[in-house]
């Protein structure tokens, strides 16, 4: 019966974290949008940090797969190469590398691998708040 209860309320704090993400998403601006993506590669690369050094293969596999999905059909996808030009292509090539390095990541189940890539991802997200152009106006 506690195992039950337990359950129930780590699915309503879920449904609940899920609700204000969506609600956070729905009112982003374009900019916020792109932070929100880096925030959840980083948090799906770190789940699969700890399963990976807890031997929870399969788990670590989701949460890799989760990471690769938010690089690639969020952060690549979001790419304006019309206008970003050479630095868009650029970020493109290194957001393709950060994959790759999942992907080994997972087939080696290398925590070095996975680290290179949280870390990479994490230096470009770094860059990207720096540039907030709400921000901006502030002085």
């Amino acid at each position: 019966m506690y195992a039950k209860r337990a359950n129930s309320r780590a699915q309503g704090a879920a449904s609940y974290a899920r609700v204000g993400l969506e609600s956070d998403v729905l009112s982003a601006s374009p900019h916020r949008l792109i932070v929100l993506l880096f925030q959840g590669a980083d948090t799906a690369m770190g789940t699969a940090m700890v399963h990976l050094k807890d031997g929870n293969f399969a788990e670590k596999g989701q949460a890799i797969s989760k990471a690769i999905d938010i690089i690639n059909k969020g952060l690549l996808a979001a790419l304006d190469f019309e206008t970003g030009g050479e630095l868009a292509q650029r970020l493109a090539s290194l957001y393709e590398y950060i994959a790759e390095k999942l992907l080994v990541a997972n087939l080696k189940n290398s925590e070095e691998e996975l680290s290179e890539a949280r870390r990479l991802l994490g230096e470009i997200a770094s860059a990207w708040n720096a540039i907030d152009p709400g921000k901006s106006n502030e002085k």
